[in-house]
């Protein structure tokens, strides 16, 4: 099926960039030969670059990925003013004049006659009234012995002209507007990407939130919870990745760091020293972490034992005590796959109820299944906000929030965008972020 839809949305680009704004040539061959490699591009990236083949492709291939949606987007856009524009040329063609039939006899003005009559021009004679409107009658009759074929073919010449002149001004219009069309879409689509290339590979934003809380005993009035998800360690990023995340979550001081999954995408034996910096990460009350979706693609027990080297520890269906505070952490759904459920009632239930409790979950929509544990906060990732613009729309379908703070069956739950990117990358309309939560008494 992805094979298939990859296919179509190439044929259509084809189609609007190649076919229709270039005449059939050197031109249109060579852009019909660079549609098929990119047909093919696209999913051996997807495939062969996730199964740690082709790593070389990882960056054209990706590109492309994005170039291609946001063509599609664009075209998609403008293919409304385009079916207008086609419309209107149609409806306003060109209509036959009005002084000539359809079987090519000229329609002329009567000639006043004299009723006595009217003088021979060589002879000078006079010429009886009735025999001039006898010969005035009588010319179309002529004009069918001798001369109709040749009225008729003038006319028929002119309006082959006409007809002609119209529809080359036609192809030409159709031909502007094709090459306008594959202009503005191609210069559209190469700006976003590439905006979307600056916003994804620089440091993320600081994103706050003032969350109140009714059981938060008044001595953690203030207390701030850097948040982090989906950071994406992967054969693009390298080192710096890492580096620049730090850095940043360092910068808020936090009492404490949660981060909550997809931190990878490869083994420990691939990746290991991109994610090293991670253990640099520094906290008033330590760094916790929960397993992703990501994690169970690329090895589980073998990255929570390395990230647990590294400093940050892993709550898995588990709850730790923080002063006067309860976090609480479960696997991700994708674990069930493995043998490696989520278990809320183990992470949230048979605790003091009078105390707050903020629960680490990947996913979202997880807030449902701790909804009967009285979650005070979920904080979560997994959506990247969206990513990609308009994408974000397809994720709403699900997960129950996207992005920032939103309350799913009565549990308070903030997602963050992510620090990095998976697949292309770009980010459009979501910015990386680090989130910091500070909890105030309500």
């Amino acid at each position: 099926m992805v094979l298939v839809t990859i296919g179509l949305i190439h044929f259509y680009l084809w189609k609007r960039l190649v076919r229709d704004p270039l005449r059939p040539g050197v031109g249109r061959r060579v852009g019909t030969v660079l549609a098929v490699l990119l047909c093919v591009l696209a999913p051996v990236t997807l495939i062969g670059v996730r199964a740690g083949h082709f790593k070389w492709l990882a960056w054209p291939g990706y590109l492309w990925i994005a170039v291609m949606f946001y063509l599609l987007v664009t075209l998609a856009v403008l293919e409304i003013p385009r079916f207008l524009m086609l419309r209107s040329w149609a409806s306003g063609g060109r209509t036959p004049g009005k002084g000539v039939s359809r079987t090519g006899a000229t329609t002329a003005a009567a000639t006043p006659v004299s009723p006595r009559g009217a003088t021979d021009p060589i002879t000078g004679t006079a010429t009886p009234a009735d025999a001039v409107a006898t010969s005035v009658t009588a010319a179309p009759d002529s004009g069918a012995d001798g001369n109709e074929d040749a009225g008729v073919g003038v006319g028929d010449a002119d309006a082959g002209v006409g007809d002609a002149a119209a529809e080359k001004q036609g192809i030409e219009r159709r031909l502007l507007l094709a090459r306008g069309t594959a202009i503005f879409a191609g210069l559209t689509a190469a700006g976003i990407t590439g905006y979307g290339v600056r916003t994804a590979t620089g440091a993320p934003r600081i994103d706050r939130f003032a969350m109140p809380m009714a059981k938060l005993p008044r001595a953690m009035d203030g207390t701030r919870i850097a948040v982090v998800s989906d950071i994406h360690i992967g054969p693009l990023t390298g080192v710096s990745h890492a580096e620049r995340i730090v850095q940043v979550i360092n910068s808020v001081n936090a009492d404490l760091v949660c981060v909550v999954g997809d931190l990878v995408d490869g083994s420990v034996a691939e990746l290991g020293r991109f994610a090293a910096p991670l253990g640099g990460i520094q906290s008033r009350h330590g760094a916790f972490f929960v397993t992703g979706n990501h994690e169970y693609y690329s090895g589980a027990e073998e990255w929570i034992r390395e990230v647990d080297r590294l400093g940050l520890r892993p709550l898995r269906n588990e709850r730790v005590a923080i002063d006067g505070l309860d976090l609480a952490g479960v696997n991700d759904l994708t674990g069930e796959e493995q043998g490696d459920a989520p278990d809320f009632a183990r992470a949230l239930g048979d605790r003091d109820t009078s105390r707050p409790v903020v629960l680490m979950a990947h996913q979202p929509v997880a807030a449902k299944e701790a909804a009967p544990y009285g979650v005070d906060l979920q904080v979560s990732g997994h959506t990247h906000g969206g990513q990609m613009a308009p994408f974000n729309m397809l994720v709403k379908l699900q997960q129950p929030v996207v992005s920032g703070f939103g309350e799913v069956d009565g549990v308070p739950v903030y997602v963050t965008n992510g620090a990095g990117y998976w697949g292309p990358p770009v980010r459009v309309g979501a910015p990386p972020q680090v989130t910091v939560i500070e909890l105030r008494v309500a």
